[in-house]
Parts: C-alpha cells; sequence; structure tokens
C-alpha cells in the first residue's frame, strides 16, 4: 500500500511538471510571435490622408488610378516640362496643379470620350522639392526650396539668403540656368528693382536655377 501511494505521488509530481514547461513553452511561442509580428509588420510608407494641397512638381513620381478600372492604374514620372503621358487621353500637363486639380484634369479628359463620371485618384509616390541655388556674396549661401503653391522671385531669394554681404557687387548679381541643355545667363541689376522700381527685373526663378552674386572690386 505505501508502495502505490509513493508511486501514486510521483505520477502527480511528474503531471505537474510536465503541465508547468508546456505553459512556459506556449507563453515563450507567443512571445516570439508577437515580437516577430512587431519586426515585420509592413511599413506605411504614404499616410492615407495625402494632403491634397500639395502642387504637383516636374520629376514628381505619381500613382494615378481610376475606380474599378484596373486597366488605367499606372505609374507616372513627371517631366521636366511639367508633362504625363496617361492611358487613352495621352499627355497632360499635370506640373502646379494641385493633386486635386490634377485628379480633375484627367477625369474630365476620360469623361470627354471614354468613360462615365470616372473616380480619379492621385498619390504622390516619390516628391520633388523645387529647388534654387544662392551663391557668392550672400551672407548665407546655400540651397533654397521654392515656397509651397507660389513663384519665387530674385530678391526674394536673396532675402532667403540672408541679404547681400558687405562686400557684394549687387548690380553685378546674376542668374545662371540651364534649359534645353544650354546654360544661359541672366544679368540682373539690383538697383533697377530697389531704387529704379522696375519690378519687371525682379524675375521669377526656375527649379534648379543658380544666383550668384560676385565680391566688388575696391
Amino acid at each position: 500500500m505505501l508502495r502505490y501511494c509513493i508511486c501514486y505521488l510521483s505520477l502527480l509530481l511528474l503531471l505537474f511538471n510536465t503541465g508547468c514547461r508546456s505553459l512556459s513553452n506556449n507563453q515563450s511561442i507567443k512571445t516570439n510571435s508577437d515580437i516577430s509580428n512587431q519586426q515585420f509588420a509592413p511599413a506605411v510608407l504614404y499616410p492615407s490622408n495625402i494632403q491634397k494641397e500639395y502642387r504637383i512638381n516636374p520629376i514628381d513620381l505619381i500613382e494615378i488610378s481610376v475606380y474599378q478600372e484596373a486597366d488605367l492604374t499606372k505609374l507616372a514620372r513627371v517631366s521636366q516640362d511639367g508633362f504625363i503621358t496617361y492611358p487613352l487621353i495621352g499627355k497632360v500637363k499635370v506640373d502646379g496643379y494641385t493633386v486635386i486639380e490634377a485628379e480633375k484634369v484627367i477625369a474630365d479628359l476620360l469623361e470627354k470620350d471614354f468613360l462615365v463620371d470616372p473616380q480619379v485618384t492621385i498619390f504622390i509616390k516619390e516628391y520633388h522639392s523645387k529647388k534654387v541655388v544662392i551663391m557668392g556674396e550672400v551672407k548665407n549661401p546655400g540651397s533654397y526650396e521654392f515656397p509651397q503653391g507660389r513663384e519665387l522671385t530674385v530678391l526674394e531669394a536673396i532675402a532667403l539668403s540672408g541679404g547681400f554681404s558687405d562686400i557684394a557687387s549687387v548690380d553685378k548679381t546674376k542668374v545662371i540656368r540651364v534649359e534645353n541643355g544650354v546654360q544661359q545667363h541672366i544679368q540682373v541689376k539690383i538697383s533697377d528693382i530697389t531704387q529704379g522700381g522696375d519690378k519687371s527685373k525682379n524675375i521669377n526663378l526656375k527649379p534648379d536655377d543658380i544666383v550668384f552674386v560676385p565680391e566688388r572690386i575696391f
């Protein structure tokens, strides 16, 4: 009888230890699974609430889709002159339009000859900000972004860089611009603008322009 009781107690202890190890392993597996899910969860690259007021720029990469028209989903790189090519409607200018405006432009063109009330959606996949480089005799030379949604003049660019230095040859400021592979040098006589009031000389800059202010020769 005593031997039977000892065997029975030994069996109970064995079952208890096995159950504890099993529970511990299950908890460990669950924890590892949780960690794995956290490590490999897909990253959200682009927020669902993209700002529809963003103005599309050259070199931006955009994704265009039309509701229930899978064949019209397309990735398009905006060309330097601001156009994309899209199925059915061909070449479309989108540079300078907000996302909402561009969606309407494409929808109107599709509705004109091809689809009934198309629902167009545009997502910005890659942003290419407009920048201008300011060099020479200014207080803070460097690269500066265009203000969102509007033009940038020579004087505004100079102001962004902190203004002219004390030894700047102000009236020899020039804009260096490359168009169609050809480099242009545009002379800007600042005193004509600031003293003479000739606002036409305060030209609008283009992306990748270089504003150069030389040193004054004494």
